[in-house]
């Protein structure tokens, strides 16, 4: 069966209600991707790929409702698609607003945006028009994340970055920075996370016994958790990115009470890790219960 876009869910941590919020979806080439990778490995999981044989990667973003909160966690591709040659790649956006809507909250109704990292395929739908679409929201970023964007010249890295104009100009006196473990909303604490940038981080959602961490792009693909070597290209640090990844999955890895939240992985957004001869990521509906 070929992989399919992870669709509009919701699941409960708690009293905390968490959503994913769709935006579209990326079809790449996968050892250009992952170039410690070779096709007999990817010829045993023609599941994570499109009719096309292209990896597909969802994109989009997070509702996080606590209370009379409503925080977003990252902001998707944005209405546009987008070819990108370097990966032989195609980027598509466009539903983050519609998703949201459907979720029932409007754009004004959002309190706070928070960027688990600035890559563009999670800034998309910052601003239109040069205006910020969420226009009563506080804008969140981890400690050097926005730094570090702002001060890169290399054009291949500025080119997957936040755009100058598009993204950076309409956050200007907007945009905070917070440490590891700051709490963004009831219950949403920031969780540093870092090698895929220097300022990514990862969103932790605690509610009485139960949490979920929102992963952001500690891992883009489910075979990551198994194989400590699969590294992408886009990692800015692979080796500080391995690390974390391996960090936060034995964090999660089979613990009943946390829920992984991936908004790349095809399929399901929510998943746990279980341990059966070595990691292995399954859709929330196919574990067993508690």
């Amino acid at each position: 069966m070929s992989a399919r876009s992870a669709p509009l869910e919701s699941i409960e941590v708690g009293d905390i209600r968490v959503t994913y919020l769709p935006d579209g979806d990326a079809t790449l080439a996968a050892t250009t991707v992952f170039p410690a990778s070779n096709e007999a490995l990817w010829e045993a999981h023609r599941e994570l790929f499109d009719d096309d044989g292209k990896l597909l990667l969802t994109l989009g973003g997070f509702l996080v409702e606590a209370g009379d909160q409503k925080v977003v966690v990252d902001l998707g591709f944005g209405d546009m698609v987008v070819p990108f040659p370097p990966v032989d790649g195609v980027f598509r956006g466009g539903k983050l607003l519609s998703s949201l809507r459907e979720a029932g909250v409007e754009p004004t109704d959002v309190d706070v945006v928070f960027y688990t990292h600035m890559h563009l395929d999670h800034v998309g739908w910052t601003a239109q028009d040069g205006e910020l679409t969420f226009p009563n929201a506080r804008y969140i970023a981890g400690e050097g994340e926005l730094a570090f964007w702002q001060d890169v010249t290399d054009e291949g890295l500025a080119a997957i970055g936040p755009h100058p104009d598009a993204v950076l100009a309409p956050l200007v006196n907007r945009i905070e920075s917070v440490a590891d473990g700051a709490l963004i909303a009831s219950g949403v604490n920031v969780l540093a996370s870092p090698g895929h940038t220097p300022g990514h981080c990862s969103a932790v959602i605690s509610s009485g016994q139960d949490r979920a961490i929102i992963l952001g792009d500690v891992v883009h693909c489910p075979l990551q958790l198994a194989d400590g070597d699969l590294r992408i290209i886009f990692d800015v640090d692979p080796d500080v990115a391995a690390r974390t990844r391996d960090r936060i999955a034995a964090e999660l890895e089979g613990d009943p009470t946390i829920t992984g939240a991936s908004g790349h992985f095809s399929g399901s957004a929510f998943g746990r890790i279980l341990q059966a001869s070595g990691r292995r990521w399954v859709d929330l509906a196919e574990t067993p219960a508690r």
